[in-house]
């Protein structure tokens, strides 16, 4: 049996974030949209080289974007959002969708299934859908023109509409209309010689998976009448499927997560017949995580796998779009450097696999389980800790401690802040740099951030503001700033990973026990509340946040490596507070999106995260105000959870989803303090005064206004300063407005 080995996508951000780089310069206007593509083209065109110097027997095309994969299937299929219809198919429509101008805002962002990466939802309205297939065809044809074999990437109807808003049809409607637009696009790329099409549908990876049986066979079912020569792949990944469903479709192949999945895909396929016809692409590298595989593992695993199935390809376990690009650049103690694997080197693992089983050759086989395991009897576990000593609750219920803080801060009614961090300038991130790389010393670095922070602390003043942050100028990410200072992580120098548009993150590595030695944070939380009578949150990162936004260790559970973070973390803020700071806010914007794709671990999850951040936070004072804050996620399913940790004040983001959030709370009484954003900080627009009065008022209707702050989505960093102080300006005058509306009303 000969073994092939695929890839599902690559990291869109090339060398260095040189993707990332090219976009901004576009969106700053310091090139043309010719520039923009030909530089965009070279990136691709490398991308695609690279991939293929691993002996892929097909490489993507179709994974790499502009700014997200489902907007560009939503311009690929012309489901235009109502407000930007009438435009052409172009580049600057899509930015615009993704994120407003100043006529209208952006469409809403949402998590992408259990993961870091934000995908844009797409919006029917009114839209009539055609095919608009120009820009896919020139990716595959330029693959084609360096002979490269490809393979088209494209979003299954399912998930695409799964994922989609608004418009009158029904979603098996939906579906229905766009079968003829995917059949002619099946048709066109076939045309073109791709060795198969990969429809990705991790929608079947999902609890919703059974309510989408039935369209789901209606779809491909079509596909298998009206374009039978097209070869089509359904791509589940993330998670388990239903293999005696999706054994029964007619398409030429199956993918499926082995790393994943718990098991169950592989005990799935050991106790049902795998069928003759289709072509296993078995997902057994972990296309999420950066530590290399147990490559002997992965050769039983294969050969488990040969028992049962005739046609093997190897592959990832998703696309690598959620790891970094190469390890080639890294400066890493070798001794952990040895157990990490990038982009570049999960293709090396699945050659490795392939030369072994194909050719008999374990050169590069052997290389690989030597190198694992050498890695892996690192003493990184020496620390012991007591998790049953710390408290997990309050002293006193929240009405009680509301009274106390009060009492302590003197806050006006509909209080008003912001979420923790103001704009990170390119003197910012030139100063930081400078200090990184020793071209300035410590104590002038320092100079320039309390410099910062005073002008800041000025400008909430004259903004009127009602509690203070500090700005987070010394952070270059709220989760890898924590790495780099808490034992037990690694902070690579070149491993970003992209987030959302542009925005790319560089998640640290967790590879040993995580314990707290020092104050990460109290010095400039404590400067900037000394230039202030109001007061001034301390700004931290919770441990649910952290770990999932961090590469994790795979030794030991999960949950162990979490409580550890948790009792870091709380260290912290009695740090602070024993500094005299009266509001801390313990962020956990992760804590929806790691929760699991199937209903059967939800409790245990959501368990776990309320006793770890409850772990981090409940060891205060009443009169300690403890916030949180979450943003970008379906707050649904998760909203007693919310309520159960118990913190004085939970801000979440209202103005992506239009509102739509604030249902989630019919659902409960919400007795706590909650502060809903009222304007969209992934946007260059500024709100008007009626768009924030709207949101403010469509919020009081569901909480009662004795609870509410008033807020931005989500931190400031990534806006221009005159952005920012536009906006915060327009905040606090909507709500002295509607105080004075409530004075004059009593």
């Amino acid at each position: 049996m000969t073994i092939k080995t695929a890839n599902l996508g690559f990291p869109r951000l090339g060398k260095d974030r040189v993707w990332k780089k090219t976009i901004e310069q576009y969106w700053s206007n310091e090139i043309d949209n010719h520039t923009l593509n030909t530089q965009l083209n070279v990136i691709h065109k490398d991308n695609l080289q690279v991939q293929a110097s691993y002996d892929l027997d097909s490489v993507p095309v179709g994974d790499f974007s502009l700014y997200d994969h489902i907007l560009d299937t939503a311009l690929l299929f012309n489901i235009i959002p109502e407000r930007f219809s009438g435009r052409p198919i172009d580049d600057d429509l899509l930015f615009d969708i993704a994120r407003g101008n100043k006529e209208n805002v952006a469409s809403a962002l949402l998590k992408w299934f259990n993961t870091n990466y934000h995908y844009i939802v797409p919006e029917w309205d009114t839209a009539t859908p055609q095919l608009n297939a120009d820009q896919l065809l020139q990716k595959v044809k330029l693959a084609k023109s360096l002979n490269i074999q490809s393979h088209a990437v494209v979003v299954g109807p399912v998930t695409f509409v799964a994922l989609s808003k608004g418009g009158s049809q029904s979603e098996e409607e939906k579906v229905q209309s766009l079968l003829p637009l995917y059949t002619e696009l099946f048709n066109v790329l076939n045309e073109q010689g791709v060795t198969y099409i990969q429809v990705d549908e991790p929608i079947l990876a999902t609890d919703k998976a059974e309510a989408y049986y039935d369209i789901t066979k209606t779809a491909y079912t079509h596909f298998n009448t009206h374009v039978p020569e097209a070869k089509l792949v359904i791509q589940t990944y993330f998670e388990r499927v239903n293999l005696s469903f999706v054994r029964d479709l007619p398409v030429f192949g199956l993918g499926l997560d082995f790393v994943h999945d718990h098991g169950f895909n592989l005990k799935q396929i050991e106790e049902e017949q795998w069928p003759s016809d289709k072509v296993l692409y078995a997902g057994i590298i972990d296309g999420r995580n950066v530590w290399s595989a147990d490559i002997e593992s992965r050769k039983n695993l294969v050969e488990k796998l040969q028992n049962y199935v005739k046609d093997i390809v190897l592959q990832p376990s998703a696309s690598l779009l959620h790891v970094p690009f190469s390890l080639e650049q890294e400066t890493i103690d070798e001794t952990i450097r040895e157990g990490l694997s990038f982009a570049t080197e999960k293709l090396n693992e699945l050659n490795a696999l392939k030369k072994l089983f194909n050719d008999n050759d374990d050169t590069l086989y052997n290389a690989l389980k030597e190198k694992y395991n050498r890695f892996s009897n690192q003493p990184f576990k020496q620390k012991t800790f007591d998790f049953d000593s710390v408290p997990t609750q309050r002293n006193t219920p929240f009405a009680e401690r509301k009274l106390k803080q009060q009492n302590r801060l003197h806050l006006p009614e509909l209080p008003t802040t912001t979420i923790g961090s103001f704009p990170q300038t390119k003197e910012v991130r030139k100063n930081r740099a400078d200090y990184r790389k020793g071209r300035k010393d410590r104590a002038a670095y320092e100079a320039f951030i309390e410099a910062e922070i005073k002008r800041w602390i000025e400008i909430q003043e004259r903004i009127g503001l009602d509690v203070f942050v500090h700005g987070e100028f010394e952070r270059n990410d709220m989760v890898e700033f924590f790495g780099e200072q808490l034992e037990g992580f690694l902070v690579t120098q070149y491993g970003w990973v992209q987030s959302y548009g542009s925005r790319a993150v560089k998640p640290p590595i967790i590879y040993g026990d995580v314990y707290w030695t020092k104050p990460l944070t109290v010095k400039e939380t404590v400067y900037a509340q000394s230039l202030t009578d109001k007061p001034v949150k301390g700004m931290l990162t919770g441990p649910v946040t952290i770990l999932n936004w961090s590469f994790e260790r795979v030794d030991i559970p999960k949950t162990e490596v979490q409580n550890q973070i948790a009792l870091a973390i709380r260290a912290e803020v009695e740090a602070l507070e024993t500094a005299g700071i009266k509001i801390i806010q313990v962020d956990e914007p992760a804590l929806r999106e790691g929760l699991p794709l199937h209903q059967s671990y939800h409790e245990q999850y959501l368990k776990d995260a309320v006793h770890s951040f409850k772990l981090a936070t409940s060891s205060v004072k009443d009169e300690t105000q403890i916030h949180t804050h979450m943003c970008y996620s379906q707050f649904g399913k998760i909203i007693h959870a919310i309520k159960a940790l118990d913190a004085d004040v939970i801000s979440i983001e209202t103005s992506r989803s239009h509102g739509d959030l604030i249902k989630d709370f019919e659902s409960i009484t919400y007795d706590l303090g909650i502060g809903l954003g009222v304007y969209d900080i992934h946007s260059p627009r500024i709100p008007t005064e009626e768009e924030i009065t709207t949101a403010i008022n469509r919020a009081l209707n569901e909480i009662d206004r004795s609870l509410f702050w008033v807020n931005p989505d989500c931190g400031l960093k990534t806006r221009k300063e005159e952005e920012v102080v536009a906006a915060l300006t327009t905040l606090v005058s909507v709500v002295q407005k509607l105080r004075d509306v409530k004075e004059i009303a009593v």
